[in-house]
C-alpha cells in the first residue's frame, strides 16, 4: 500500500528540472483528523486524497478496529462507514510513529463507553503524553500510562463527559484537539484558550462533520487574552466528502530544493497553504526566495475549509540571506526546522532559529539534530543558545559529504536528501526507511524531477 524506502540512500549533488511537476501526496494531519471524525459519524464518508504513509494507515487500523470499517476504493478514495458509536477492540490501537494519531485518538476515545489500549513504536513510546493525558482525566476518563506519561495508555471512555474551561501553557494543535473530540461528548460548552496559535485544522474540519465550533480572536491589543475554541458537545457528527490538499510540509523539501538546485519556475498544484503552516515559506521570501501562491480551491467546504494555492517557486538567483526566526513563528513552522536549516547553511551570515524546545520532543530531538544538520553541511559554524540555534553559512553550496543517521526522524532525513541535492559533495543518509511514514514516493518524486538519489543497500 505504501512505497518501500531503502534504509541507506545517497543524494549526489543534481540539478533539478520541471518538466514533470510533481503529485505532492495528501496533508498528513487532515488525513488523520478526516479519518477519525468519520469514523465517530453516523453515515458514509468519502475521503479523496489521504495521504497512504504508514502513519497514516495506522490510524485507519484503530478506527476499522473500533467498529468503523475504513477501506480504499477501487477509484482511489477512501470510505469509512460510521455508526456513530465505537466499540471495545479486540486487540490494541496501535498507532505506530504517529503522535497526531495517538493523541488524537485517545481524545476521541474518552467519550466512547469502551475500554481501549492504545500504543505505539519504540519512537512513539518515548514522548510524552501527559498533556493529553490530564485534561482528557479532568473530563472523567480513566487512563492509566507507563510511568504516568507515556505510551501504552489503557483508557476507560464515558458517553458523557463534563465540559472544561482548559487554558493551555503552550500552543499544542494536537493537545488542543484532543480535548475538542473529548468535548464532543460533554454536555455544554468546553472552552479551549491557547496562549499562541496553533494549527487549526480541527476547528476547520469538525463543522464539515456538523460540529458546533466557534473560535474567538482576542481583541487588538489584548493578545496576551489568548484565542478561544468553544466546542457544543452532544451533536451527532454525519458523514461527509472530504478533500485533502497536498501537504505543505512535503512540498516544503521540493520547494527548498528547487530553490537550492533548480532550474527554471516550478509550480505545485493544490497545495494545502493553511495561515497556521505557511511560516516556512515565509522565512525562505525574507531569505530572497520568490514564491508565489495563487488560490486554487475548487471544491469549496468539502475542502475542510482549508485555503489551497498552485504554488510557484523560482531557484535563488544569488546566495540566501540568513535571518532571524522569531520564537513566535514556531507553532507556523514545527516541522519544517530542519529543512529551513538546510538553506540556513547555504546562506550568506547567521541564521538565528528561535523557540525550539518543542523540537527536542518530537519524533527524535530534532533539536540535536538540527545541529547535526548543519554540521554536515558544512556550516561555518553551528551553535546552540538556549532554546535557540544560529547556524553560520557558507554563502554559497554548503561542502558536504559524510553520512547522516536520520536517528528514526522521517523529516530529518528527508532534510538530509535535500541537503545533498545541493551540496558540492554527496550526502549519504541512514535510517531512510522512516521516510514512508509521512512520504512515501520522495525518491521517485524527486527522481522525476531530476535527482539522483541511490539506494546502498
Amino acid at each position: 500500500m505504501t512505497a518501500h524506502t531503502p534504509s541507506r540512500l545517497v543524494a549526489h549533488p543534481s540539478r533539478l528540472k520541471t518538466d514533470n511537476p510533481p503529485q505532492l501526496p495528501g496533508d498528513k494531519s487532515i488525513s488523520h483528523r478526516a479519518l477519525i471524525c468519520a469514523g465517530l459519524a453516523t453515515g458514509t464518508s468519502r475521503i479523496h486524497g489521504l495521504l497512504e504513509a504508514h502513519d497514516v494507515i495506522a490510524t485507519a487500523g484503530a478506527v476499522s478496529a473500533l467498529g468503523a470499517p475504513c477501506r480504499k476504493l477501487e477509484n482511489g478514495t477512501w470510505q469509512v462507514n460510521g455508526h456513530g458509536a465505537w466499540q471495545t477492540p479486540n486487540q490494541n490501537l496501535n498507532l505506530a510513529n504517529s503522535g497526531t494519531g495517538a493523541r488524537l485518538l485517545l481524545g476521541a476515545l474518552a467519550g466512547q463507553k469502551l475500554s481501549a489500549t492504545v500504543c505505539g513504536d519504540d519512537s512513539l513510546s518515548a514522548r510524552p503524553m501527559k498533556r493529553v493525558i490530564t485534561p482528557l482525566a479532568k473530563m472523567g476518563a480513566e487512563l492509566h500510562a507507563r510511568q504516568d506519561e507515556y505510551l501504552p495508555v489503557h483508557i476507560k471512555g464515558r458517553r458523557r463527559l463534563a465540559p472544561i474551561d482548559w487554558r493551555m501553557r503552550q500552543a499544542s494543535a494536537q493537545v488542543k484537539s484532543a480535548i475538542m473530540l473529548a468535548a464532543l461528548a460533554a454536555p455544554g460548552e468546553t472552552r479551549i484558550t491557547e496562549p499562541r496559535p496553533s494549527r487549526d485544522h480541527s476547528e476547520r474540519i469538525l463543522p464539515l462533520f456538523g460540529a458546533d465550533i466557534a473560535v474567538s480572536e482576542p481583541a487588538e491589543g489584548e493578545e496576551s487574552a489568548g484565542r478561544m475554541i468553544c466546542v457544543r458537545g452532544e451533536c451527532e457528527l454525519r458523514g461527509a466528502e472530504v478533500w485533502v490538499p497536498a501537504d505543505p510540509s512535503a512540498a516544503a523539501f521540493v520547494v527548498v530544493a528547487h530553490l537550492l538546485a533548480g532550474e527554471g519556475d516550478l509550480t505545485l498544484r493544490g497545495v494545502g497553504v493553511n495561515p497556521h503552516r505557511v511560516g516556512l515559506f515565509t522565512c525562505l521570501r525574507e531569505m530572497g526566495a520568490e514564491i508565489e501562491f495563487t488560490p486554487a480551491n475548487k471544491n469549496g467546504a468539502a475542502s475542510g475549509g482549508e485555503p489551497v494555492a498552485d504554488i510557484l517557486v523560482r531557484p535563488f538567483a544569488r546566495a540566501p540571506e540568513g535571518v532571524r526566526v522569531d520564537a513566535r513563528r514556531a507553532p507556523a513552522m514545527i516541522d519544517e526546522y530542519p529543512v529551513l536549516a538546510v538553506v540556513a547553511a547555504a546562506a550568506r551570515g547567521v541564521t538565528r532559529l528561535e523557540g525550539l524546545a518543542e523540537l527536542r520532543h518530537k519524533e527524535s530531538d530534532r533539536f540535536a539534530a538540527i545541529l547535526r544538520l548543519a554540521g554536515a553541511a558544512g556550516a561555518d559554524a553551528a551553535r546552540e543558545d538556549g532554546d535557540a540555534i544560529e547556524v553560520r553559512g557558507c554563502g554559497g553550496p554548503p561542502a558536504g559529504g559524510g553520512c547522516i543517521d536520520a536517528g528514526g526522524d522521517h523529516r530529518i532525513a528527508m532534510s538530509a536528501l535535500v541537503l545533498g541535492l545541493g551540496c558540492r559533495r554527496a550526502v549519504e543518509v541512514s535510517g531512510a526507511e522512516w521516510i514512508a511514514t509521512s512520504f512515501p514516493d520522495f525518491v521517485g518524486t524527486f527522481s522525476a524531477l531530476g535527482a539522483r538519489i541511490e539506494a546502498t543497500d
